[in-house]
C-alpha cells in the first residue's frame, strides 16, 4: 500500500522547482520507478510534485545544428519509435526499445530512465545498506550474481538505464533547471559514482529538474549501436550491455566511444577498449583485444565472475558487427 502524501501538479517549471523545497518532496514523471519505491519503502515522500502538466518538457525535435533535443517527459516508446532518432542515432532507438516491457516503455520517460533508483535487492529490501545510510554493502559476502564488476568502491549496484550508456557514447548533454538557474551537464558526468558519494545517483540537487537532453549532430560516418544481454527477453535489466559510437573512415575506426551497461554503478565508459580500436581496422584480433582491455580492471564478487567472459563476448561481437555493417 502506498503511504499518504500531498500531490501537486504545477503549471510552470518555476512552480515545480518552488514546490521542491522540503527534504521529502519528490518528482513524479512517468511514475514507473517512483511508485515502486514508495510501495517498497525505499524512501518516504511527504509531497509528490507531478511534472505531467509541463508540456514543454515533451517532444523530439531537430536542433539548428542538426542534432536533437529530447524533452525529459518524452516517453521511452516515443524515442524507440521516432524516425528522427533512428535516422540519426540508431543506437539510441535500440537502447530505448530494450527498456523493460512495452507497457513500461509507454509510461516511462527519458528523464526517469536516466534518474531511476538502483535495482539492487538489498537496497530495495529491508536492509540498512550503505546507499541508504547504513554501515555496509550487503552484496559483499551476500548474493551478488547481478552486481557490478567495475567501479564498485564499497557499493556494488549496477546502473539500470539502457538509454544512459548510449547518450554517454553520443556525448549528449543534460539540461537542468532549478531555483539557482539553468545549467548544462554532460550525461557522462550526470551520475555519481559511489567513490564520490554512495548515497547519490545523480548530480541533481533536491530542488532541480532535468528538463531535456541535447545530442550533438552525428557525422556522416558515425556508427551507433546498443546490445543488451539479459536473463529474459523482457522486463529484465542488463546482465551485460555495450553502447558503441564509432566514427569510421573506410574500415578504420577514427575514434570510438565504448560504454558498458550492467557493469558498474554508473554507465561505464571503457577508455581501454576505445584505445585498442581507435586508429585501427576492426578485425577479430582487434575486437578481441578491445574486449580483453575492457575487462582488465574487473573485480567480480563471489557470484558474478561469469560477467567477465560474457562482457568479452558481447563487446567483441558488437565491434565486429559494427565493422561489418559499415563495410
Amino acid at each position: 500500500m502506498l503511504p499518504n502524501f500531498d500531490y501537486v501538479r504545477p503549471r510552470t517549471l518555476k512552480e515545480a522547482t518552488d514546490q521542491l523545497s522540503g527534504e521529502k518532496d519528490v518528482i513524479h514523471a512517468g511514475g514507473t520507478d517512483l511508485l515502486g519505491c514508495l510501495r517498497e519503502g525505499v524512501f518516504e515522500a511527504e509531497k509528490v510534485v507531478s511534472l505531467t502538466g509541463l508540456d514543454g518538457l515533451r517532444g523530439i525535435e531537430e536542433t539548428a545544428d542538426g542534432g536533437l533535443r529530447i524533452g525529459a517527459l518524452t516517453t521511452i516508446s516515443e524515442i524507440a519509435q521516432s524516425r528522427l532518432v533512428s535516422g540519426k542515432y540508431p543506437g539510441l532507438a535500440q537502447g530505448a526499445s530494450e527498456v523493460a516491457s512495452p507497457q513500461l516503455r509507454n509510461q516511462g520517460t527519458l528523464g526517469g530512465n536516466l534518474c531511476q533508483k538502483p535495482r539492487c535487492w538489498y537496497y530495495r529490501g529491508e536492509f540498512d545498506c550503505l546507499r541508504k545510510g547504513g554501515p555496509k554493502c550487503y552484496a559483499v559476502g551476500g548474493e551478488s550474481q547481478y552486481h557490478c564488476i567495475l567501479g564498485g568502491a564499497g557499493c556494488y549496484i549496477v546502473h539500470p538505464s539502457d538509454t544512459a550508456p548510449v547518450l554517454v557514447a553520443l556525448q549528449a548533454e543534460a539540461r537542468i533547471d532549478g531555483p539557482k538557474g539553468k545549467r548544462k551537464v554532460p550525461v557522462s558526468e550526470l551520475h555519481v559514482p559511489p567513490s564520490r558519494d554512495p548515497r547519490r545517483e545523480t548530480v541533481l540537487e533536491r530542488d532541480e529538474i532535468l528538463t531535456e537532453v541535447r545530442i550533438p549532430p552525428p557525422s556522416s560516418s558515425l556508427s551507433t549501436s546498443y546490445r543488451k544481454v539479459r536473463a529474459r527477453r523482457a522486463w529484465d535489466f542488463a546482465l551485460a550491455g555495450v553502447a558503441l559510437a564509432i566514427d569510421f573512415r573506410d574500415d578504420t575506426a577514427r575514434s570510438a566511444r565504448v560504454v558498458l551497461s550492467g557493469a558498474a554503478p554508473v554507465p561505464w565508459r571503457s577508455e581501454e577498449a576505445e584505445s585498442a580500436i581507435s586508429g585501427a581496422a576492426i578485425t577479430p584480433e582487434t575486437a578481441e583485444k578491445a574486449a580483453e582491455a575492457a575487462m582488465r580492471k574487473a573485480t567480480p564478487l563471489k557470484d558474478n565472475a561469469y560477467k567477465v567472459p560474457l562482457f568479452r563476448g558481447v563487446i567483441a561481437e558488437e565491434l565486429l558487427r559494427a565493422a561489418e555493417t559499415t563495410g
